[in-house]
């Protein structure tokens, strides 16, 4: 199931604090000796320029990475970024985590406007083809609403009908009207738009980097339990 902290000591070491954090979350919410493909979905945008300079998202990344290390044992999270378009469909090990961000963004290009529905559709195909059975946990990051709000509901009420729960993280001002749009998803009527709540949301602040760890793993797991039994229930995630 989880790769054990022998196995992260020596493939990152600088996790490790990161790895224990998040194991405790996971126990406190029910989720410990659960399997769990976990994705990451970053916001490669022009406004998000600031929060690639100052370590933010790597931060993210590498706290995500801890999550992961639970939940699966292969080491890896796939990682899609998006911007108007697919930027970039890669993945994060242990072994290489540091820097790693920096590193794929050097070779991107432009960065466009902010839209998600590709962003999903990219992780819905590559769960599908990996032929996993485990349910998959989605942290989507980004700053603002998208350009196509129709498409981004559409694609979290159809993709509601697969094992995959989106956990959306807001980095920027809470009060900012640009998280009016993933409050609005969060809270999606069920059954009568989708069979489940299969999203959550939450807010990073502007320094993403100040949330405690424990704070943020609680934040991204929270809602997961809930839509886990939900999903099973309905048979969408295999018992």
């Amino acid at each position: 199931m989880a790769l054990s902290l022998s196995k992260v000591e020596e493939a990152a070491p600088a996790l490790v604090s990161l790895y224990k954090s998040a194991g405790v979350s996971l126990r406190k919410h029910g989720l410990s000796g659960q399997r769990v493909a976990v994705y990451l979905v970053i916001d490669y945008s022009g406004s998000m320029k600031p929060y690639y300079q100052d370590g933010s998202v790597q931060a993210l990344a590498d706290r995500v990475l801890g999550l992961s290390a639970n939940l699966d044992d292969d080491g890896r999270v796939p990682v899609v970024f998006f911007s108007t378009d697919i930027d970039a469909e890669t993945d994060i090990a242990l072994a290489d985590h540091q820097g790693r961000i920096d590193r794929i963004v050097a070779g991107l290009g432009h960065m466009g406007k902010t839209s998600y529905h590709l962003a999903m559709d990219a992780v819905i195909d590559h769960y599908l083809d990996s032929g996993a059975t485990a349910p998959a946990l989605v942290v989507f990051q980004t700053d603002g609403g998208p350009i196509n709000k129709l498409a981004a509901e559409r694609y979290l009420c159809k993709a509601a009908k697969l094992p995959i729960f989106w956990q959306f993280i807001g980095f920027g001002d809470p009060d900012s009207r640009q998280f009016e749009f993933l409050r609005k998803l969060d809270e999606l009527a069920v059954p009568s738009k989708r069979p489940v709540d299969n999203a959550g949301f939450f807010h990073a602040g502007k320094d993403p980097r100040r949330v405690p760890d424990a704070e943020l793993y609680d934040r991204i797991v929270a809602e997961f339990p809930t839509w886990l039994s939900a999903a099973r229930a309905q048979a969408i995630v295999r018992s």
